[in-house]
């Protein structure tokens, strides 16, 4: 690179950084990049050159800063100076419009008037906030028990969708802002994330929001950077210098600052609007790309958030209608065989009835013996089942903490369960010869 003066590298570094992050906030936000891989190559690598030229130029919202930081040997504490509540769940429709009537039998309203609310997805991930300081990017932690949570500021910089700087074009900068959201991995990045690990012969997470939870809370930011993790922002928490009304224009302007924001979301007039936006998700869940575990409900008006007040854990303005679970634990009491018509043979477990997605489960296909080594699964333990969509149920977790020492091995059959014939393995199953 030809050398250029002190000053002209400042006001270039600059120039970079703020076309980097537009090109950032159009990939990783948007998803509609304007430039090729190719030329944000050459600007990051551009970027690059002039700070090793010139070091005492790089800050720590920089783009070239995203990784790079030694591993740590803990997490140190950030204390939320605004608590991060858990919601009350709402399990049906009629928990949702009981929620209706005790905000509106607390207000001291009839019960036939219109309340608004905001309703929008919940994604089933890992609660972060983010503090951002004059639009720059400077801690970030978890929710941790809702006073205290981990400090992970080196990894959640490494997040794509996190801004290092938030967007002005415009919009206020407030002096101070807590951006609260959700740190999520895609159903299909979660898929490859598993058959990676287990590749390497390494444990496997039992759904996604367990891997966005493990890959967050890595002491090696390196190895954050390499999962594929995303950040939907939600709400706020201390923000000097502006003023919000609603639920609804936080969401906007931090759409506007260069977040993700909760999609869909709808502004409902009544609850009777949310309930319809409860059946409608809960029906489109498994065609997203994120696992939903529910949506979250808050009240429109922040001037009657003061009003409603808080419980020792929980808003008393908002609240999580929650969708029928797709995992429960139960406990395997025996294992059958079956026999395909092409003679493979499948191994399913007999479960202890459970209701999952509001059907009963009571047995899992094992699929073959390579997944019963990988799993490490016996008669006798203690499991996490699944049930997705019309998906037959298979057991995606053994909790291993609570065995007895009774449980037993799962042994291949000698001979073919339905005709006696001789069985034979070929690679993960086995299949009768007959």
């Amino acid at each position: 690179m030809k050398k250029i003066s002190k000053e002209e590298a400042k006001k270039r570094i600059e120039e970079l950084r703020e076309e980097i992050n537009y090109h950032n906030y159009r990939y990783y936000v948007l998803d509609q990049p304007v430039i090729s891989d190719a030329e944000y190559d050459d600007l990051m690598r551009e970027l690059k050159e002039l700070e090793e030229m010139y070091p005492e130029f790089i800050t720590p919202d920089s783009p070239t800063q995203r990784v790079g930081a030694p591993p740590q040997e803990e997490f140190g504490t950030i204390i939320h100076e605004i608590p991060m509540l858990s919601l009350q769940d709402a399990r049906n429709e009629d928990e949702l419009r009981e929620f209706d009537r005790r905000v509106k039998r607390a207000l001291g309203l009839p019960l036939t008037t219109n309340i608004q609310y905001t309703a929008e997805p919940k994604f089933d991930g890992l609660s972060c906030e983010l503090t951002y300081e004059n639009g720059i990017y400077k801690t970030a932690a978890t929710r941790g028990d809702g006073v205290r949570g981990e400090d992970v500021t080196l990894n959640a910089r490494t997040i794509r969708s996190v801004p290092m700087r938030l967007i002005k074009g415009g919009n206020p900068i407030p002096l101070r802002v807590q951006i609260r959201g959700e740190v999520i991995m895609k159903k299909s990045d979660f898929e490859k994330l598993n058959q990676e690990l287990a590749k390497r012969g390494e444990k496997t997470f039992a759904n996604p929001r367990n891997a966005a939870s493990g890959s967050l809370r890595q002491l090696d930011p390196k190895i954050t950077a390499e999962r594929k993790l995303d950040f939907i922002a939600w709400g706020i928490g201390v923000v000097e210098g502006l003023e919000f009304k609603t639920q609804w224009e936080i969401l906007n302007q931090i759409e506007k600052w260069g977040f993700k924001v909760s999609k869909p979301r709808k502004l409902c007039e009544n609850i009777e609007e949310v309930v319809k936006f409860y059946r409608k998700m809960e029906e489109k869940r498994d065609s997203l790309e994120y696992e939903l575990d529910g949506i979250v409900v808050k009240v429109n008006d922040l001037s009657l958030w003061n009003k409603l007040g808080t419980t020792a854990r929980s808003p008393r303005y908002a609240i999580a209608g929650k969708f029928k679970p797709r995992q429960k634990t139960t406990v395997i009491k025996d294992v059958v065989f079956q026999v395909g018509r092409t003679g493979t043979i499948t191994p399913v477990a007999i479960l202890e009835p459970v209701e999952v997605g509001g059907v009963i489960v009571s047995r899992a296909t094992l699929h073959n013996f390579d997944e019963i080594k990988r799993l490490d699964v016996k008669i006798g333990d203690k499991v996490v089942v699944q049930r997705a969509g019309d998906v037959i149920p298979d057991i995606v977790q053994v909790i291993k903490d609570v065995r007895t020492g009774k449980e037993r091995d799962i042994s291949p059959p000698s001979t073919c369960p339905v005709c006696g014939a001789k069985v034979v393995k070929e690679g993960a199953y086995y299949k009768c010869i007959n």
